[in-house]
């Protein structure tokens, strides 16, 4: 595998332009996963803003927890390791934001929960 993805790069260099040279020959540029892993990785970012549409009781704690927890470890190793990979730092702070964002609301609709069963065995 890693001589198809070789053999596909080397052909690619010779079509990038002179000015982007620099970017395609970066440590962190598109020819490594340092590049890939962040930008797939949005996808997660866009999943947890969508699911502010679903309704509080649809949503899963633990998935939520996961994500907020992932996405901060993550984010302090992106600049631990070297090169620095700012986009996959930005790209985490979103993950952890995203998922302390669903753990609120949890947290809200739980609280809410109890208040009205508490209002009831009054």
């Amino acid at each position: 595998m890693s001589a198809i993805y070789r053999g596909i790069v080397s052909v690619a260099d010779k079509f990038v332009p002179a000015k982007l040279a620099p970017f395609w020959n970066h440590p962190a540029g598109p020819k490594t996963i340092f590049f890939w892993a962040p930008s797939f990785k949005w996808g997660l970012v866009i999943a947890g803003i969508a699911d502010i549409a679903r309704p509080a009781e649809k949503l899963s704690a633990p998935q939520s927890t996961a994500l907020a927890a992932t996405g901060f470890i993550w984010a302090r190793w992106s600049l631990i390791i070297i090169p620095r990979i700012w986009p996959y730092f930005v790209c985490n702070i979103f993950v952890g934001c995203t998922g302390l964002f669903q753990m609120a609301r949890i947290f809200n609709h739980r609280r809410s929960l109890a208040a009205q069963a508490a209002e009831v065995e009054k």
